[in-house]
């Protein structure tokens, strides 16, 4: 891990003054739009990590098998809202903030044409694999990646306690027989 870094994705760094300044970018834009960051189910901070994360790995992907994304096709992207009942509220409840919002959409696009690109539907898994295999490390100080996120626990990051030790909360408990 290097210093001053979030994370890093594949050769790509995420510094954490990126990641403080984006989440307080993200934290005023879901006050501005009257939401509160308990309704994200996670941290703030980890929701707009997870999406620095996933356009990194998505735009090393893009570059990687040559998609390109004019920019009409992202001011078609940012016209869609989504599950949600306007654009941006499917952008907040993303982890993107206004500010970030073209870099989000340029990269969602291209992911969908590199779906296309692998075959549709069917391309499903190549897209999964590829995406897998840009493996992000992630500064210590968030927690080890949370492989079993649930309903339950939401996080993207489970506490490991000093040390790399499972906190109580976290560590299996005796069953008593």
């Amino acid at each position: 891990m290097q210093a001053g870094a979030a994370a890093v994705v594949g050769n790509e760094r995420i510094s954490m003054s990126e990641l403080n300044a984006d989440t307080k970018g993200y934290l005023a834009a879901l006050k501005q739009a009257k939401l509160d960051e308990s309704a994200l189910g996670v941290p703030a901070i980890q929701a707009v990590l997870q999406r620095l994360v996933n356009v990194s790995v998505t735009n090393q992907l893009l570059a990687r098998h040559k998609v390109q994304v004019s920019e009409t096709e992202v001011d078609t992207a940012l016209k869609d809202p989504g599950q949600f009942e306007s654009p941006e509220i499917n952008l907040l409840a993303n982890g993107v903030a206004p500010a970030d919002a073209r870099e989000y959409a340029h990269a969602m696009v291209g992911l969908t044409k590199l779906q296309t690109q692998f075959g549709g539907q069917a391309g499903q898994q190549r897209l999964i694999e590829e995406f897998s295999s840009i493996k992000p490390i992630y500064n210590p100080r968030f927690g080890a990646l949370n492989a079993q996120r649930s309903q339950e626990n939401p996080a993207l990051f489970v506490d490991t306690g000093r040390f790399g030790k499972l906190t109580q909360q976290q560590a299996p408990q005796p069953t008593e027989g």
